[in-house]
């Protein structure tokens, strides 16, 4: 192109790179890049609300589409607002790049106006990668190793552009001489496999166990025949981290769910009896909801080195694809007749059934949140996409929504931070506008940035080949998940300052915006709300009312672990305090305790 610009060579290099969106919110300080998007026409630019959200949907179109995302701001403030998102793909591993405008090079270091030192804000969130370029040659070098290191190490990188650097004429790419480097796009996928030793050692350690119990992550997503394949083999009992939740169909009759404090009572009883524990592209955090330290052997699988033995003593490390190694693994074990432990295991997943089944359809007041991810199983569609929020939904996610086979589930898992699912749906769907989506929200997170997401949703929903965007808002007028923590953690009752949301009319407001809106009240209604929105023309919130006073319990937890929360309740002199304090002692009495009056 005559008369092309550095920033005309940065969007023509990330077409190179196969990026086909771009996730931001203009600025002055992005302006030469802004018109590079708009005169290539390719990638495509998608204006988010804010741009902490376009950093969320940079995060979510990884996770969705497994390739790179691509999040864009200018200097200064905003710059300041991807870094949540930013960290939210460094915790969950995900390839993500920032491009980040600056001031002219000539007024660096002299406190201009909106002049941070982004190398240094940055240097932590993306501490594999973060360069300014300083010379228009810099620019294809910089991109290439900003996007490769993303791949590469599965977290996020960020390339700073000054503004006359942007709108500075394209080198000449072609230029061999001393001090220009050049590079060109492209980043091979290997087979990565253990050594045969270690594959030996892992074998021998597995069939030495009687007591196996496997957990996966996300790292085998790909490997869901496989790792089916190895629990048969193992006669073993399956448990997921969050983020493994999608990988195996939990109606599995060995399949304990997820595991952890918003895990099940199967789950909790698999690590608390197994002799031995192979993890499979894990690193869950919930450390104190593994075996004790010396009760099981381990073994584990990850691509990535620094994960092994990041969360429990593992005896024989495997670095390598999870499906890759699983399939090297399996011919080396020997069939296990005795599945006296694998009957143990499917008798619990049967008792957990029961018990999510009796907490899902008791009685609350107005309504029972549980029930409503509880009706959604039935009715998900096969091809959905499905975004969770972090709150007390993400408890009812876990634990009562049965994914189909080949559906795909992402949330801000180890950040955990709120106002993920309308970005991360948002991502979804503009990445497959064929398939339905399905966003999970409480009202706190919807407060945070979710109503201003659905403006978003209002103003491209008419572009998408499915209409369907269903949005559900828990609305209990309550930041849920920590007045439990409040009553468990710190044996305090709940602060109603911290924790009272205002009222907000959630349906009445998508209506406002075009969209369909439905309010639930009554458990009748639950049913009907779903089948409405699964069938609408265009995108749907449902609003449902729902009752704040419901436990989020750890599982199979002695009864001095939930002290706590009984003296905390027994000091909230409210009528909330009282519901709850009642929902405590039936969802206790459900687990089999009878605890202390």
């Amino acid at each position: 192109m005559a008369d092309a610009t550095v920033s005309d060579l940065v969007v023509a290099r990330l077409a190179d790179w196969g990026v086909g969106r771009v996730f931001g919110y203009s600025g002055d300080g992005i302006d030469g890049v802004m018109g590079a998007l708009r005169r290539a026409g390719r990638p495509e630019f998608v204006q988010a609300r804010h741009e902490e959200t376009a950093a969320f949907m940079a995060c979510g179109h990884a996770k969705y589409t497994g390739g790179l995302g691509v999040c864009l701001s200018t200097q200064g403030p905003g710059a300041v607002h991807l870094l949540n998102g930013l960290y939210d793909a460094r915790l969950d591993s995900q390839p993500v790049l920032a491009l980040v405008g600056q001031q002219v090079t000539s007024v660096l270091g002299s406190g201009y106006q909106q002049e941070i030192d982004l190398v240094r804000l940055y240097g932590d969130v993306c501490a594999q990668f973060v360069q300014t370029a300083y010379t228009p040659e810099q620019l294809p070098m910089l991109l290439d190793r900003a996007i490769r290191t993303a791949l590469a190490t599965r977290s996020p990188t960020c390339v700073i552009l000054p503004h006359d650097v942007q709108i500075a004429p394209a080198p000449d790419l072609g230029a061999h001489q001393h001090g220009i480097m050049v590079t060109n796009p492209g980043l091979p996928v290997p087979e990565l496999r253990p050594r045969a030793g270690d594959l030996r050692a892992a074998a021998d350690l597995l069939d030495a166990g009687e007591r196996v119990a496997i957990l996966v992550g996300q790292g085998a997503r790909a490997a869901a025949g496989e790792v089916i394949e190895l629990a048969e083999a193992l006669g073993a009992g399956v448990t997921a981290s969050l983020l493994g939740k999608p990988v195996l169909d939990e109606a599995l009759p060995f399949h304990t769910g997820v595991m952890g404090h918003l895990g099940s009572t199967a789950s909790s009883m698999l690590m608390n009896e197994c002799d031995t524990l192979l993890i499979i592209g894990s690193n869950d955090p919930w450390s104190e909801f593994y075996p004790a330290p010396g009760q099981a052997r381990a073994v584990q699988i990850d691509i990535d080195g620094r994960r092994l033995g990041g969360r429990y003593p593992v005896e024989v490390p495997l670095l390598g694809d999870a499906a890759e190694t699983i399939r090297a693994l399996l011919p080396l074990l020997t069939p296990r007749p005795d599945r006296s432990w694998r009957q143990r295991v499917e008798g619990e997943v049967t008792r957990w059934r029961d018990i999510a089944r009796q907490r899902a359809t008791a009685e609350a007041e107005p309504l029972n949140p549980q029930y409503v991810l509880h009706a959604l199983s039935d009715r998900l569609p096969g091809d959905a996409q499905v975004a969770v929020d972090v709150g007390s939904v993400t408890y009812w996610y876990a634990r009562h929504l049965r994914l189909p086979v080949g559906v795909d589930a992402h949330l801000s898992s180890t950040l955990a931070s709120m106002g993920s699912a309308l970005p991360y749906g948002l991502a979804a769907k503009l990445a497959a506008p064929h398939r339905p989506v399905v966003a999970l929200a409480g009202d706190g997170a919807m407060q945070m940035n979710g109503l201003a997401e659905l403006l978003t949703v209002a103003h491209r929903w008419r572009d998408w080949a499915d209409p369907r965007f269903v949005v559900l808002v828990l609305h209990n007028r309550d930041l849920a998940e920590v007045s439990w923590e409040q009553r468990e953690m710190e044996g305090d009752p709940r602060f109603v300052d911290s924790q009272r949301l205002p009222d907000a009319p959630y349906a009445r407001w998508a209506e406002l915006l075009g969209l369909h809106g439905v309010r639930v009240t009554s458990p009748t209604e639950v049913d009907t709300a779903w089948d409405e929105a699964l069938s609408a023309d265009r995108p749907t919130l449902i609003e449902a009312i729902v009752d704040p006073a419901i436990p989020l319990l750890p599982p199979a937890q002695p009864y001095e672990k939930v002290a706590t929360m009984y003296e905390a309740l027994g000091r909230e002199a409210t009528d909330l305090g009282r519901r709850a304090l009642a929902h405590l002692r039936r969802e206790r009495a459900t687990e089999g305790f009878d605890d202390p009056q």
